[in-house]
């Protein structure tokens, strides 16, 4: 049985609703139209005709995200595809297959319908307002993934890709034509691997072979890490980064439930969601300050204290995710910036990055040509109950990969990076300066500096209140003189 496929993604009455600017009344909300004063927070409980707009917004929500076109995503047999730093060409099904494992074993998050109540509302859905939140849950998935299970590692029930169209110049089948349509793939994996916890890094730096892939694969103990990553983005309140969760940490920057997030805040409150979990003591997120990360910073933020060490039995060193929110280009993508993302997406460390087209945000986390390879949140699936041992991971792995032209992304977006160990960051520092020369602009999209920020001590990354969004502006010049203002900057999503 096939996962769940949302195609295109393409869904009725889209259209109009994402191509327009927004209006006054939901400028500030979310882009997808505006939610009813009574269903957010205030000083006491919706009456029955809010929450009665509530359940009407939401059913309209359910078929409007619910509902699919079919149509196919093609594939160049002959250019290089790069998906989170690894390339591709479709010139075989091994390839192919390498691919689909690849792709398949990525975390995918999207609208949820019928969870609990959100504290505050009568929202029990974030379709229409929710898909920043759900973007920045994948970058967070991507890099807990990689932080805590072996570096090759594929879902070992990961299934056949769908609606996507390959040109395999070396079929297997000697009756099968050269241009065809993608054809089933079965992994065949098997062998144990070193048992792990939450608290523990993937360990392992060297490329495994295709029989201990398969070893990974099928270990009960790296699956159960599979499904608790999963797990950590239920929808339910006790889930440390779930919709919930995140919520919560958005009102301290004044956001509610309802709201449209940008990118800069998503960064922020996965920085502070992730500094609330026991769980990962030994992972901390960064976000770098006006387009700059400052090593100093860095390096305060992941040495720990010598107790710590000695408690844990450390190496002294925590693992961290960096978050960098930039603007590329004014009302839209400076192409001179294409090359630049490029690069980016190419590196290894890169984990991907959030952001999207106008009014509609997406999670890149790959290219191939001029086009952008993306997850999408924009589909609503009904809640699974992920505090059962056994739920279902069907729902939670997409199997229809997408792409968009760079032409239509949006300039405002945050990239992410992870780097397991001080070398790794080291090696990261000199990987990405090296991918931010190739831009064509006198400015580059960030940069690294030694030293420390002057607004970013460890107060900031433990406790505290929630940083206002970082000034992207700064990032070229050529956006200095936009007349629009900073509360204004993320509203194009």
């Amino acid at each position: 049985m096939n996962s769940v496929s949302p195609s295109a993604v393409q869904y009725m009455v889209s259209g109009g609703a994402h191509d327009d600017k927004p209006s006054a009344q939901s400028r500030h909300h979310n882009g997808h139209g505006p939610v009813p004063d009574g269903i957010r927070e205030g000083s006491g409980e919706p009456d029955e005709v809010d929450r009665l707009k509530a359940k009407l917004m939401s059913a309209w929500n359910n078929v409007k995200y619910g509902w699919t076109v079919k149509s196919k995503t093609t594939f160049n047999k002959t250019s290089p595809l790069f998906l989170l730093g690894q390339s591709y060409v479709f010139n075989s099904e091994d390839e192919v297959e390498r691919f689909r494992q690849v792709f398949v074993s990525c975390v995918w998050l999207t609208y949820r319908r019928e969870f609990p109540q959100l504290e505050g509302s009568s929202l029990t859905t974030d379709c229409g307002w929710g898909c920043m939140l759900r973007s920045g849950q994948m970058l967070l998935a991507q890099g807990l993934l990689q932080h805590l299970l072996p570096p090759d590692w594929r879902w070992s029930d990961c299934h056949p890709l769908s609606d996507v169209d390959f040109e395999v110049l070396k079929p297997r089948s000697p009756s099968r034509p050269a241009g065809m349509s993608l054809p089933s793939f079965s992994s065949s994996w098997t062998s144990p691997i070193p048992q792990r916890d939450l608290s523990s890094g993937s360990g392992e730096s060297h490329r495994r072979t295709p029989e201990q892939c398969s070893a990974a694969s099928h270990d009960p103990q790296v699956e159960a890490l599979h499904r608790k990553v999963v797990s950590l983005f239920g929808d339910h309140p006790s889930a440390p980064f779930g919709v919930h969760q995140l919520v919560e940490l958005g009102k301290e920057s004044g956001k509610r439930a309802g709201d449209w997030y940008g990118p800069s805040v998503v960064a922020h409150m996965l920085r502070k969601a992730v500094a609330r979990t026991a769980e990962f003591h030994n992972l901390a997120v960064y976000v770098a300050q006006d387009c700059t990360v400052y090593k100093g910073d860095v390096m305060r933020l992941c040495e720990s204290p010598l107790t710590e060490r000695s408690e844990s039995g450390g190496t002294g060193w925590k693992s961290v995710i960096i978050l960098v929110p930039v603007r590329l280009g004014g009302e839209s993508l400076n192409p001179s910036y294409i090359e630049c993302v490029k690069n980016i997406l190419k590196l290894k460390c890169c984990i991907g990055i959030i952001g999207g087209k106008p009014k509609h945000s997406l999670f890149f986390i790959g290219f191939q040509d001029e086009q952008l390879l993306y997850l999408d949140p924009h589909y609503c699936q009904p809640v699974v109950d992920v505090t059962q041992g056994n739920f279902s991971l069907e729902s939670f792995h997409c199997n229809s990969p997408r792409k968009m032209n760079f032409s239509r992304m949006d300039p405002s977006c945050t990239i992410g990076f992870y780097a397991q160990t001080k070398k790794d960051f080291e090696l990261l520092c000199s990987a990405v300066s090296e991918a931010l020369s190739s831009s064509k602009e006198k400015y580059p999209i960030f940069t690294f500096v030694e030293g420390r920020g002057q607004n970013y001590g460890l107060e900031g990354q433990s406790g505290g209140s929630m940083d206002g969004p970082a000034n992207i502006f700064s990032c070229n010049r050529m956006s200095r003189n936009n007349k629009r203002g900073s509360t204004d900057e993320f509203v194009l999503l």
